[in-house]
Protein backbone atom coordinates (compact mmCIF):
# COMPACT_ATOMS: atom_id res chain seq x y z
CA UNK A 1 0.00 0.00 0.00
CA UNK A 2 0.94 3.54 -0.55
CA UNK A 3 0.90 6.26 2.05
CA UNK A 4 0.75 9.56 1.25
CA UNK A 5 0.70 12.43 3.33
CA UNK A 6 1.31 16.14 2.26
CA UNK A 7 2.60 18.04 5.04
CA UNK A 8 3.68 21.41 3.93
CA UNK A 9 1.07 23.07 5.99
CA UNK A 10 1.94 21.68 9.04
CA UNK A 11 4.61 22.88 11.59
CA UNK A 12 6.41 21.05 13.88
CA UNK A 13 5.47 18.48 15.70
CA UNK A 14 2.25 17.54 13.67
CA UNK A 15 4.26 16.05 11.47
CA UNK A 16 6.29 13.83 13.13
CA UNK A 17 3.62 13.01 15.25
CA UNK A 18 1.03 12.06 12.41
CA UNK A 19 3.72 10.17 10.33
CA UNK A 20 4.92 7.59 13.24
CA UNK A 21 0.96 7.06 13.14
CA UNK A 22 1.34 6.26 9.25
CA UNK A 23 4.47 4.27 10.55
CA UNK A 24 2.79 1.92 12.81
CA UNK A 25 0.15 1.10 10.14
CA UNK A 26 2.55 0.15 7.33
CA UNK A 27 3.35 -3.42 6.86
CA UNK A 28 6.20 -4.94 4.91
CA UNK A 29 6.37 -4.18 1.08
CA UNK A 30 4.32 -0.67 2.05
CA UNK A 31 5.48 2.56 1.31
CA UNK A 32 4.82 6.63 2.17
CA UNK A 33 5.54 9.16 0.11
CA UNK A 34 5.68 12.52 2.08
CA UNK A 35 6.34 16.60 1.68
CA UNK A 36 7.45 18.29 4.33
CA UNK A 37 8.45 22.24 4.73
CA UNK A 38 8.57 22.93 8.26
CA UNK A 39 12.50 23.70 9.13
CA UNK A 40 12.09 21.18 12.39
CA UNK A 41 10.11 18.31 10.39
CA UNK A 42 13.21 18.20 7.66
CA UNK A 43 15.48 17.89 10.52
CA UNK A 44 13.79 15.70 13.23
CA UNK A 45 11.89 13.26 10.29
CA UNK A 46 14.80 12.05 8.72
CA UNK A 47 16.65 11.10 12.28
CA UNK A 48 13.74 9.35 13.53
CA UNK A 49 13.89 7.06 10.11
CA UNK A 50 17.09 6.34 10.50
CA UNK A 51 16.83 5.58 14.36
CA UNK A 52 14.45 3.11 13.41
CA UNK A 53 15.64 1.57 10.15
CA UNK A 54 13.57 2.80 7.48
CA UNK A 55 14.89 3.01 4.34
CA UNK A 56 14.23 6.41 2.28
CA UNK A 57 15.42 8.81 -0.03
CA UNK A 58 14.79 12.72 -0.25
CA UNK A 59 14.61 15.21 -2.53
CA UNK A 60 14.11 18.82 -2.79
CA UNK A 61 11.65 20.28 -4.96
CA UNK A 62 10.09 23.60 -5.23
CA UNK A 63 9.65 26.00 -2.93
CA UNK A 64 12.33 24.75 -0.67
CA UNK A 65 9.66 21.45 -0.02
CA UNK A 66 11.62 17.86 0.78
CA UNK A 67 9.95 15.14 -0.27
CA UNK A 68 10.68 11.57 1.22
CA UNK A 69 10.03 8.36 -0.35
CA UNK A 70 10.02 6.13 2.96
CA UNK A 71 9.62 2.03 1.93
CA UNK A 72 8.94 -0.91 4.78
CA UNK A 73 10.87 -3.71 4.47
Amino acid sequence: MLYQYDATGDKCPLPLVKLRVILKKMQSGDSCLMQILDKGSKKDIPALLLRQGYQFSQRELANNVIELAIAKG
